[in-house]
């Protein structure tokens, strides 16, 4: 997962489809859209994960991903796991922590986006 900052979050806005909470990611077209910008408004508030998942399992986008809004590093594993390939982390969180914090686990249990077989059948 890539990790930016708000500063280098500002970028061109071509080809960027900005969603809010409340949006229905299966009625949406998605042609030429490269990046969905899925927002968190509070750390408590995780319909984008939601969104995520429908987005890459359901309607098959291989596009970026990108978690803006109330980002905490607290999130950013299960953010991965859901599908989002970029993290604009909140002004106040520190991106070399983060890195830590994404490199700590190296397998789950439980299947996920990257790896959607549970571990005990990559095992058998």
């Amino acid at each position: 997962m890539k990790l930016l900052t708000h500063s280098q979050a500002a970028a061109s806005t071509e080809g960027v489809l900005a969603l809010d909470n409340s949006a229905d990611v299966l009625a949406l077209c998605l042609d030429g859209v490269r990046r969905i910008d899925l927002h968190f408004p509070k750390f408590t508030d995780g319909r984008a994960f939601s969104q995520a998942v429908l987005l890459r399992r359901r309607l098959g986008f291989k596009g970026t991903l990108r978690a803006t809004g109330d980002v905490l590093i607290d999130q950013l594993v299960q953010m991965q796991r859901c599908g989002f390939s970029e993290a604009v982390l909140r002004e106040d969180q520190d991106p070399v922590r983060a890195e830590q914090l994404l490199r700590h686990f190296s397998d789950f249990y439980q299947g996920d986006l990257l790896q959607p077989r549970p571990r005990f059948a990559r095992a058998a």
